[in-house]
C-alpha cells in the first residue's frame, strides 16, 4: 500500500510495465450498511474506524520503510507484496507520497464467523495520479486486528454492481458456489493455465478475452521472442496462489471475486552480462546476483466478475515480484 509507488517498473522479459501503486490515507464517506442485524455484521462507522487505523499505519511505514509496521496493518498475500515494494523503495530511496483516500464506499457481507472481512471501493490521489482501489480487509478471530489482505486495482466501478438487502449489507459467495458460469475456487486454476499455455488451454475458455488474459498472455510470448534474440531465455509458469477466494453477489445474481495467482519466471543465459537486477527485482537481490540464470516469483492478485452465465471478465490487478535470485 504505502509502500507502492506510481513509477512504471519493467521487469526483464515483459513487454508491459508492471505498476506498483500507492495507497492508504485517512477517512471518507460511505454508502454503505447502517444498523446491523447480524451479531457479525460491522457497522458503517466500525469499517471507516478500520480503514482510519489501516491508512495511518501505512503511512508510518512509509515514512520509515518498516516492513515491522507493515505487519501491524497487512497480511498476506498483500504483506508480502507491499514488503517487497518497500524494499525497492528503499533502494531507490524514494518514500511514498502521504495518500489520502476520498470516495469511499464499503461492502459489508453478513457472516456467522470467523474469519470476518469487508470490502471497500475508495480513491487515492487526484487528477491523472488517482487511482481507484478494492480493499478487502479480515479479522482472523474475535480479538484479532483487523489487516488489509488484498487490493486490486479496478479498472471500471466493478464494486458498484455488488448488491445491497434493505439494510445495505452485501451477501458472501461461497468459493464452491454452482449457480454461476464458474464457480469462485475454479477460477484460478483456469486464468494460470491461460496464462500459461494460452486461451486454448483446458478450462480457459470460462474467461473473456481482454487486456489482462488473452492479450496478457499474447504480451508474454511477444516477450519471450524479443529476449531469445537477445541471448535471454524465458520460461514463465502461473499458478493458483494457497490463498483464500473471497466473493460477492452482484446485482445480477453473478459475483465479484479477489483471487491470487503466483508467476514462477526463469530467465537464464548462456553469456555473462545480458542478465540483470532491475526495474521491479530492484531491492529483491544485489544488482550483481544474476550472471546466466535469475529465477523470480510474481504474486498478481486479481479482480473478477463472474456472471451467472457467459464467461468471466478481469476487472482489476496487483502484480509484484516478491523475490529473486540469480547465478
Amino acid at each position: 500500500m504505502a509502500a507502492r509507488t506510481l513509477v512504471p517498473l519493467l521487469l526483464p522479459g515483459l513487454l508491459a510495465a508492471a505498476v506498483s501503486t500507492g495507497c492508504s490515507g485517512n477517512n471518507t464517506s460511505s454508502a454503505a450498511p447502517g444498523k446491523p442485524q447480524g451479531p457479525l455484521a460491522l457497522t458503517k462507522e466500525q469499517a471507516q474506524q478500520v480503514l482510519t487505523s489501516f491508512a495511518s499505519g501505512m503511512n508510518q511505514a512509509g515514512l520509515r520503510f518498516s516492513g515491522r509496521t507493515l505487519r501491524t496493518v497487512e497480511t498476506d498475500p498483500q504483506l508480502t507484496m507491499d514488503v517487497a515494494a518497500l524494499k525497492l523503495r528503499r533502494a531507490v530511496r524514494q518514500r511514498p507520497p502521504k495518500v489520502v483516500f476520498s470516495h469511499t464506499t464499503f461492502y459489508i457481507p453478513r457472516l456467522t464467523g470467523h474469519p470476518r472481512w469487508f470490502a471497500a471501493d475508495a480513491v487515492s490521489g487526484k487528477g491523472k495520479q488517482a487511482l481507484r482501489h478494492a480493499l478487502l480487509f479480515t479479522q482472523a478471530s474475535e480479538n484479532a486486528p483487523w489487516l488489509l489482505a488484498a487490493d486490486p486495482y479496478p479498472s471500471e466501478l466493478a464494486l458498484a454492481h455488488v448488491a445491497l438487502d434493505p439494510q445495505g449489507y452485501a451477501t458472501p459467495v461461497a468459493p464452491d458456489v454452482e449457480d454461476l458460469a464458474v464457480a469462485p475456487a475454479k477460477l484460478p486454476k483456469a486464468h494460470a493455465a491461460l496464462l500459461t499455455d494460452g486461451p486454448r488451454a483446458s478450462g480457459a475458455s470460462v474467461l473473456a478475452d481482454g487486456a489482462k488474459t488473452s492479450e496478457t498472455y499474447k504480451a508474454l510470448k511477444a516477450g519471450e521472442k524479443t529476449l531469445a534474440t537477445r541471448g535471454v531465455t524465458l520460461s514463465s509458469r502461473f499458478s493458483p496462489a494457497e490463498y483464500k477466494v473471497y466473493g460477492l453477489r452482484t446485482k445480477d445474481r453473478g459475483a465479484v471475486v479477489w483471487y491470487v495467482l503466483k508467476q514462477n519466471e526463469a530467465y537464464s543465459a548462456a553469456q555473462r552480462g545480458k542478465l540483470a537486477v532491475s526495474g521491479d527485482l530492484v531491492g529483491l537481490a544485489p544488482s550483481t546476483t544474476a550472471r546466466t540464470r535469475l529465477d523470480t516469483t510474481v504474486l498478481v492478485q486479481y479482480l473478477a466478475t463472474i456472471p451467472p452465465k457467459g464467461r468471466a471478465t478481469i476487472s482489476g490487478m496487483y502484480r509484484k515480484a516478491v523475490t529473486a535470485q540469480g547465478s
